[in-house]
C-alpha cells in the first residue's frame, strides 16, 4: 500500500472536540490563526457524556471567566438551557454560582454549528496517531528539547504545524467498565483514541490512569415523580454570558426532582461490593474524590442512612432522565436492583446502564503556567487530559491554551493568569505546582482571594486579557470601560453624600430597624448596614440616577464589603511582589549554595517561572525560598 500524500501546512492543529477542544480552537481561529480540529467523531463535539449541566459552586465562576476572555461556553449555555438557578443565595457573593440544566443534544447542536461556522476553523474526522518533533537546542534535563512540527492521523496524512494542543478528554486508551462488562471504547460507546498514546510516551511524557463515572439513565415514564421533592429553576434568570440580554433568557423552564437512597439501598450495594470493578481490583485509574460512585458513598459515609438523588431531564425532546448522586460500575442486574429502592423509582426502566470509564492523561506538572509543555515547545495541553475533571475547568483550560497557542505563533509573549486574577489562576497553578493524585475539580475554597474573584466581576478582571488577545471587540471593552466608569462615579457619589438627622431621615430609619443618626454620615456609611440597601435607600437619595443592574450590584458590594475586599487587595499585594520575582530560564540549582536536596531536586524537575510558584511546589521549605531570594539578588547584582 502507498503511503498517504497529503501534506497541509496549518498554524494550530486542536486534538479534541470536547469542551476544552472547542474553545482552543475557537480562540486559535478568532485570533486569526488557520486552525484544524480534529475529533474522532463529529457527532461528539462538546458532548455532555455525564451530568447535563453547566456551572454550579465554583464552576460557574470559570464559565464567567470564560466568557469574559471572549470563549463560547456561557454564550452555547444562555442558548440552549432548561433551568437555571443561582447557587448559595443565602452566603455572600464570593461564593453565589450559577448552575443551569443544559438540553444536552442542542447544546451540542448549537456548538458545533458555531464551530462549522467559524472562519479560520476547519473540522476534521480523525483521529490523530502521532506527534511530530524535532530537537531544538541543548536542555539541562535529561530529556533534550524538543519543538512540535506536526502531526499525523491514521490514515497516514501529516499536517505541518507552528502549535498543536492535546484535548482528548477521557478517550486515550478509555475503556468503560459495568460490573464484569468492560468494553474498550470512549464515553456514551463512541470510538476510544487508541494510538496517541504510544506517541507521546516516546516523547518522554509521563502518563497514567484516570477514572470517572457517570450514573444510569432512565425512562421519564417509568418514574414515579409524585414521591419526589420538584426543584425549581430561578423566577427571574440571569445569563452566563455578559453579552447575553437578560430578556432573552426568561423562558419557561423544566423541573428537576430530588429524592433519596435508602438502607436498603445500601444493603444491596454492600451485598455485591465483590462484583464491582472498583473494589474487585479490575479498575486501575484513581477516581474523584468529590464526585464518588454510589458504591464510594456507601463504603466510606457508612454512618449515613440515605443520600440525595436528583432526576434531571436530559433535554426537552427525550424521555431520559440522568440520575444525579448515583454514579456506579456494578452490574445492570444490581445497578436496576438497587435504583429500583430509591422512592419514585420502583418501576423505573433503565435505558443507558451506569459505567466507570478509564483513560491516560497527564501529570500536569510537565507543563508550565502557559500549559505550554516544558520539554516540547509549541505543545498544549488543556481538559481532563491534564489530570482534572469537569466541562467547565476543561473549558477554561482550553480556552488559556488557545490563546497561548496563538499568541506563540503570532510571536507575542504568552499570558499567565495568577491566582489572585481568577479561578483559572488558582485551576491552572493548582495543576502545574502540585502533586494531584485524583482528578482535579474546583471549588471555592481552593481561592484564597475569593472575595476579589467573584463570579459577578469575571469581565472587570479579564476582558481587558480577551480584549488584548483579539478575542473581545473594541465595542465590548468600551462597553466595559463605561461600566467600569459608572461604578467608580456612584460609589464616590455615595461617599460624597452626606445626609443629617432630619425628621424624614429618622423617619426613614425607624421604620427599617436601623439605629438613628446623631450626626450627619454619607449614604455609603448607612449602605454598610446590614438592613439597608441601595435600593432601599432611594428613599432618601433623590439626587441618584437611573443605573444598570450590573452597575448597582458591583456599586453595592463594593460598599458592603470594603473592609475586606481592601484586606485581600493587600493580600494580593504581598502575592504579587513574590510572583514578580522571576526565575531565569538558564538557571543552574546545583549553584544555588545551601538549598536542600528535596528542594533542589524538585527545583529542576518543575522549572518554576517565579519565585512565587517555587513556594508552592510540594518539599520547597520558606528556608529553601529565602535561600533562592538571596541567591537571585546575588546574581542579579552581578549580572
Amino acid at each position: 500500500m502507498k503511503a498517504n500524500q497529503i501534506r497541509e501546512k496549518v498554524d494550530v492543529c486542536v486534538v479534541g472536540a470536547g469542551h476544552a477542544g472547542c474553545e482552543a480552537a475557537l480562540a486559535c481561529a478568532r485570533m486569526g490563526l488557520e486552525t484544524v480540529l480534529f475529533t474522532v467523531s463529529v457527532d461528539s463535539i462538546a458532548l455532555m457524556p455525564c451530568n447535563p449541566n453547566i456551572g454550579g459552586s465554583s464552576k460557574g465562576h470559570l464559565v464567567r471567566e470564560v466568557d469574559a476572555l471572549g470563549g463560547e461556553m456561557g454564550k452555547n449555555i444562555d442558548k440552549t438551557f432548561i433551568q437555571s438557578k443561582m447557587l448559595n443565595v443565602s452566603k455572600g457573593p464570593a461564593v453565589h454560582s450559577l448552575r443551569a440544566q443544559a438540553d444536552k443534544a442542542e447544546y451540542s447542536r448549537s456548538m458545533r454549528q458555531v464551530l462549522e461556522n467559524q472562519e479560520h476553523l476547519v473540522i476534521k474526522q480523525a483521529e490523530v496517531c502521532e506527534l511530530i518533533t524535532e530537537e531544538c537546542g541543548d536542555s539541562a534535563e535529561e530529556l533534550p528539547k524538543r519543538k512540535i512540527t506536526g502531526l499525523r492521523i491514521f490514515t497516514g496524512a501529516v499536517y505541518e504545524v507552528q502549535a498543536v494542543i492535546l484535548c482528548t478528554g477521557t478517550y486515550l486508551k478509555a475503556r468503560c467498565l459495568c460490573g464484569e462488562a468492560i468494553t474498550h471504547t470512549g464515553p456514551n460507546g463512541l470510538q476510544a483514541a487508541n494510538y496517541l498514546t504510544e506517541s507521546l510516551q516516546r516523547l518522554g511524557i509521563s502518563l497514567r490512569r484516570f477514572k470517572t463515572g457517570t450514573p444510569a439513565r432512565m425512562d421519564k415514564r417509568s418514574i414515579d415523580f409524585s414521591k419526589m421533592e420538584e426543584q425549581l429553576g430561578d423566577e427571574r434568570v440571569i445569563p452566563f454570558s455578559f453579552s447575553t440580554d437578560p430578556e432573552s433568557v426568561q423562558i419557561e423552564q423544566d423541573s428537576c426532582w430530588l429524592t433519596y437512597t435508602n438502607e436498603e439501598t445500601h444493603a444491596i450495594i454492600r451485598a455485591n461490593l465483590d462484583r464491582s470493578p472498583i473494589y474487585a481490583g479490575i479498575i486501575e485509574g484513581t477516581g474523584p474524590r468529590y464526585c464518588p460512585s454510589i458504591e464510594d458513598k456507601v463504603v466510606k459515609f457508612a454512618d449515613k442512612d440515605r443520600h440525595q438523588v436528583f432526576i434531571e431531564p436530559e433535554g426537552r425532546h427525550t424521555n431520559e432522565m440522568y440520575v444525579g448522586g448515583m454514579s456506579s460500575s456494578l452490574p445492570e442486574d444490581v445497578q436496576l436492583a438497587m435504583y429500583r429502592t430509591v422512592p419514585g423509582m420502583e418501576h423505573c426502566r433503565i435505558v443507558r446502564n451506569a459505567y466507570a470509564i478509564e483513560y491516560d492523561c497527564i501529570d500536569a506538572r510537565q507543563l508550565f503556567p502557559t500549559l505550554e509543555f516544558k520539554n516540547i515547545e509549541g505543545l498544549f495541553s488543556a481538559g481532563q487530559f491534564n489530570g482534572s475533571s469537569g466541562y467547565e475547568e476543561a473549558a477554561a483550560q482550553g480556552i488559556l491554551a488557545g490563546i497561548n497557542a496563538g499568541l506563540k505563533c503570532q510571536g507575542k509573549d504568552q499570558i499567565v493568569i495568577d491566582r489572585s486574577e481568577g479561578y483559572l489562576g488558582v485551576l491552572v497553578d493548582d495543576l502545574v505546582t502540585k502533586e494531584n493524585t485524583e482528578p482535579y475539580r474546583m471549588m471555592t475554597s481552593r481561592a484564597e482571594y475569593r472575595l476579589l474573584l467573584r463570579q459577578d466581576n469575571a469581565d472587570l478582571r479579564l476582558r481587558k486579557i480577551g480584549y488584548e488577545a483579539g478575542l473581545i471587540s473594541k465595542e465590548q471593552m468600551d462597553k466595559l470601560l463605561e461600566k467600569k466608569s459608572a461604578i467608580e462615579k456612584e460609589v464616590e457619589r455615595l461617599q460624597k453624600t452626606v445626609i443629617g438627622a432630619a425628621p424624614q431621615n429618622q423617619k426613614f430609619l425607624e421604620e427599617r430597624n436601623s439605629a438613628l443618626l446623631k450626626t450627619g454620615t454619607n449614604l455609603a456609611e448607612l449602605m454598610c448596614r446590614p438592613e439597608l440597601s441601595y435600593e432601599a435607600l432611594k428613599e432618601i437619595d433623590p439626587d441618584r440616577n437611573p443605573l444598570p443592574e450590573e452597575v448597582i450590584q458591583q456599586v453595592e458590594i463594593e460598599i458592603k464589603y470594603k473592609g475586606y475586599i481592601e484586606r485581600q487587595r493587600r493580600q494580593v499585594d504581598q502575592y504579587k511582589k513574590m510572583e514578580r520575582k522571576k526565575i531565569p530560564d538558564t538557571i543552574n540549582y546545583d549553584d544555588v549554595p545551601s538549598l536542600r536536596l528535596e528542594a533542589r531536586q524538585k527545583l529542576k524537575q518543575f522549572r518554576p517561572i517565579s519565585v512565587g510558584q517555587a513556594s508552592r511546589i510540594s518539599g520547597v521549605s520558606p528556608a529553601d525560598i529565602s535561600v533562592l531570594l538571596v541567591y537571585l539578588e546575588h546574581a542579579g547584582k552581578n549580572g
